[in-house]
């Protein structure tokens, strides 16, 4: 039965064209600056810029915004977001937009500016629905506006994924879930790395583990197509290439780049194969202790690729190559088990050199029903994960992500 459901659940994302779709990639320093151009070729000539108060009060935009101007674009700019976007965020910024006659988005920030901006986005065409209703998968289905997503951070894929993650209250406890459906997915992603170079190591950590998670996940998921193994494979290996050198020095544009286009190649992989119990687990977390999303993702990674044991050893054993710049059909000594075993602790050793802790210190085991039940409600049976889990198992990774537990996961 439980596989069953799983197979009608994946095939009506396939049909519904999940699968290959991606944005337009326009990628390189200085790219934020063709966007007015393509505004005015596109008749656009009223845009809602979103961003974060600090890119606005620094000045970074400013070119960007003088840019607008020239080319006879009249911006209306929204910078209250919140780092983890809630409802009555996603309204206001919907009210501007109306308000204001927009016919496109510029989304400039983190994942949580784009993911709010497309939640608006969706309200706007929709406005008959509320985002609760349209929590899930394929509850929006309309076209939105032009949807230029530029992300600053390298790691949440926003911009090439057909989700958004919005925080809500219920039950007296922040609660995050996603609505997703292909038209979420952006127009454009702009990847301009010098937008990321401000970017402070903690959240230079946090994301590329996040861009890390979401490559393994779709590629230990079952049925990867061959676009989401090329992308994740490419992802990972790019990740544990450049992000030290991304974390050690900022500027490195070169690393800074490379971390974009690994995030961006992360996200194409799960809006085609999904993510899996790493973000089902992260996103009740998340909301219950107001960790950051991919700090989170980081630490409960290893732990759940651990529990998968033998039903994810194959496709980790190929990621421990790409990992390790060798071809996923190189010849070696080591069985998938001692490959995937490897795999998992260069997580922790990565982990560990970003300043990542192994547990999570709010964790309270009193919390844990609850949490479980969010994460089969997310999980079960959307995500095509290398095999289902009831609550025991989801029991046994929470016990030892609690401070002070055994490590060992015996």
């Amino acid at each position: 039965m439980k596989v069953i459901k799983r197979t009608k659940q994946w095939a009506l994302c396939r049909t519904a064209g999940f699968i290959s779709h991606e944005p337009r990639l326009i990628q390189g320093e200085g790219t934020l600056m063709k966007i007015p151009g393509m505004l005015r070729e596109s008749g656009k000539s009223r845009v809602l810029v979103t961003s974060t108060p600090g890119f606005i009060r620094r000045g970074t935009l400013r070119p960007f915004f003088d840019m607008l101007e020239e080319e006879g674009i009249r911006a209306s700019v929204f910078s209250g977001i919140d780092p983890d976007p809630t409802l009555k965020c996603v309204e206001e910024l919907t009210t501007r937009f109306i308000l204001d006659d927009c016919r496109a988005i510029v989304a400039i920030g983190g994942g949580s500016v784009i993911d709010c901006s497309k939640a608006a986005a969706a309200r706007a065409v929709r406005p008959g629905k509320t985002i609760r209703e349209m929590k899930g998968i394929l509850r929006i289905r309309k076209k939105l506006p032009d949807f230029y997503a530029v992300p600053t951070t390298a790691g949440t894929g926003s911009e090439a994924t057909a989700a958004a993650v919005i925080t809500d209250m219920q039950d007296g406890r922040d609660y995050k879930y996603a609505i997703s459906d292909v038209c979420l997915i952006p127009k454009y992603a702009v990847l301009d790395p010098a937008l990321s170079v401000g970017l402070p190591q903690e959240n230079t950590a946090a994301t590329g583990m996040d861009a890390l998670t979401h490559a393994v996940e779709a590629y230990t998921n079952r049925f990867p197509s061959e676009l989401v193994r090329e992308k994740a494979l490419d992802a990972v290996r790019l990740i544990f290439e450049n992000l030290p050198v991304a974390f050690a020095n900022g500027s490195d544009m070169r690393a800074r780049e490379n971390m974009l286009f690994a995030s961006y190649e992360a996200g194409v992989a799960i809006t085609n194969n999904f993510v899996g119990y790493v973000h089902a687990i992260a996103h009740g977390i998340g909301g219950f202790y107001h960790m950051a999303h991919g700090r989170a993702n980081a630490i409960i990674l290893p732990y759940v690729l651990e529990q998968f044991g033998k039903a994810a050893a194959k496709p980790l054993s190929e990621l421990a190559k790409a990992s390790a710049g060798l071809a996923p059909g190189a010849k070696t000594d080591k069985s998938d088990e001692e490959l995937a075993a490897a795999f998992i602790e260069s997580i922790r050793d990565m982990n560990a050199s970003l300043g990542i802790p192994l547990k999570i210190d709010d964790l309270k085991e009193e919390d844990f029903d609850i949490l479980i039940d969010r994460a089969i409600a997310e999980a079960n049976y959307t995500y095509p994960v290398p095999e289902i889990w009831g609550r025991e198992e989801f029991r046994r990774v929470l016990e030892r992500l609690l401070p002070g537990s055994d490590d060992s996961g015996e």
